[in-house]
């Protein structure tokens, strides 16, 4: 008899144990609404007191430039924190406040410390991020701020999973085998995935909304991935996911109203460093860094783009924002001036390769020695414009989130659809 009711009494707690871990998610949507509002109110308030601070600049893209607010990601960021911290004994009551008397479950305590881990990297990475906005780091400094913030995460990763070994693709399997253990290269790459997500998206800016609207179009992208998982194999992961996910979307959502154009402020790197973080924490934790990979699709676009002036191979100015016309009230290409001699072999390679293929504007012979090169600046934005021509901001900025949800799309075409040629899906 007890044989035969094993699987019914399998099944039931398998059933309530589903439903209690749902539980979690509607207070953590409640706390999100609630911490969307209370950003809306909080934003503009603190304006002035970031003006005061010196945390202001001039938006250089419109007629009369007049001095907003900075570094309110800061804002977005600690009302994130401030909702988790709340959460944080809502994912553990069953453990304590059991559905059913009889039941006992020993406390996850390796899940509660991968909470926590995953915490103490996002608000490293604010933190660090806030120093970047004060101190105005430069490029090769600002690699290392998501280096450092990544470190609880990596730690608490080699202490709960540890899980080293990838599945290897479908036609590649005959001479490598099913699997690879990669060791310690696969913690260089969840640390190299950590720079990636927050600097991708640092890079892709410059224009009222683009950094916000992108990253909270990812935060939907990755919202929706996990709701289409929940009914498989690996729900918890999702769920995980999407506990750090609705909050982020919520307070996005909230900064980006006072982002969008004409911008009443600025969101500073602290908030591309938190939303990178925040992808790159979901990714690693909940297991789906390629899939998560896939929703960058525009930044690795724009990154690849931008790696001659990256690596200097090409002359690149601190700042890369669109050229401003006052006349037209629209913005066109921005360029890079420099001295042809100055240009090494293999950045005049690229720059024919721009040439012939038509990816970049390039202008030789320029001034007047006839001595200097012109090259449009490679990002995303200068290339849009390139291919549209002078474009208002506003527009722009719908044509470059329009690009993200495209990647979207594509990416989930990638995951159901592509996905089997390589991986048993």
């Amino acid at each position: 008899m007890s044989v035969c009711a094993w699987p019914e009494c399998e099944c039931l707690y398998s059933r309530d144990h589903i439903e209690t871990m749902h539980y979690p998610l509607v207070i953590n949507t409640c706390l999100s609404a609630l911490g969307m509002l209370v950003t809306l109110k909080v934003i503009p308030g603190f304006g002035e007191v970031f003006m005061k601070a010196g945390f202001k600049g001039r938006d250089l893209n419109k007629v009369v430039q007049k001095e907003i607010p900075e570094s309110a990601g800061m804002i977005s960021g600690a009302m994130f924190l401030i909702i988790m911290f709340l959460f944080i004994p809502f994912p553990f009551l069953e453990y304590w406040v059991s559905v059913k008397p009889q039941t006992s479950h020993e406390f996850p305590h390796a899940d509660f410390v991968e909470f926590l881990g995953a915490l103490l990297s996002i608000s490293c990475m604010i933190f660090l991020g806030f120093v970047d906005d004060a101190l105005a780091l430069k490029w090769r400094h600002k690699l290392w701020l998501p280096t450092i913030a990544s470190l609880p995460l990596l730690m608490v990763y080699f202490t709960t999973f540890d899980l080293t070994t990838i599945i290897v693709p479908k036609p590649f399997r005959p001479i490598l085998g099913l699997s690879i253990d990669l060791g310690l290269l696969y913690y260089v790459y969840m640390g190299m995935l950590a720079v990636f997500c927050t600097n991708a998206i640092n890079i892709l800016a410059g224009i009222n909304g683009v950094e916000t609207g992108q990253s909270l179009i990812i935060g939907l992208s990755i919202t929706i991935f996990n709701l289409l998982e929940l009914s498989g194999d690996f729900s918890e992961d999702h769920i995980f996911s999407l506990y750090f996910m609705i909050p982020f979307c919520a307070v996005s959502f909230a900064l980006l109203y006072y982002n969008w154009y004409p911008s009443q402020v600025f969101v500073g790197d602290t908030f591309c460093y938190f939303a990178g973080m925040t992808f790159a924490v979901v990714g690693i934790l909940s297991h789906f860094s390629k899939t998560m990979l896939l929703f960058f699709i525009p930044q690795i676009l724009n990154f690849l783009y931008s790696c001659p002036q990256l690596f200097r191979l090409v002359p690149c100015p601190r700042h890369r924002l669109p050229r401003f016309d006052a006349k037209t009230g629209k913005l066109g290409m921005s360029y890079s001036r420099f001295k042809t001699s100055e240009l090494n072999s293999i950045g005049a390679l690229i720059l024919q390769v721009c040439r012939i293929f038509h990816i970049a504007d390039v202008r030789s012979g320029v001034g007047e020695d006839k001595q200097y090169t012109e090259c449009n600046n490679l990002t995303l934005i200068n290339f849009v414009l390139k291919v549209l021509g002078p474009t208002h901001e506003r527009t722009l900025t719908i044509y470059l989130l329009t690009i993200q949800v495209l990647g979207s799309m594509a990416a989930f075409f990638i995951r159901y659809q592509l996905a089997k040629i390589f991986y048993d899906v």
